[in-house]
């Protein structure tokens, strides 16, 4: 199953880095200021950041495990954008 979601925001490298170094603490990371890569052991997502456009493409093996990815980067993404009211919609697919 895939899911994917991006989001509007003027900071979507920054953002991008931030959630990779912070994942890379627990799970592997790869990444670069324009894309990156986390393996989260229940599944894989891809993190896109453009100009002004930070994207989400996720895959794993069930619903379950993808609902608890979304929550993962959720959480975290508010963390780190709290100065900005980010509005993300996951889109699931099987």
């Amino acid at each position: 199953m895939t899911m994917k979601a991006s989001v509007k925001t003027e900071h979507a490298a920054k953002y991008l880095q931030q959630l990779c170094k912070h994942f890379a603490h627990k799970v592997s990371v790869q990444y670069t200021p324009e894309k990156g890569a986390v393996d989260f052991g229940i599944g894989d997502c891809v993190i896109e950041a453009n100009e002004n456009t930070l994207s989400f493409f996720c895959q794993a093996e069930d619903s379950v495990r993808l609902e608890k990815i979304e929550g993962i980067i959720t959480i975290h993404l508010d963390k780190f954008a709290w100065r900005e009211k980010l509005e993300m919609n996951w889109k699931y697919s099987g």
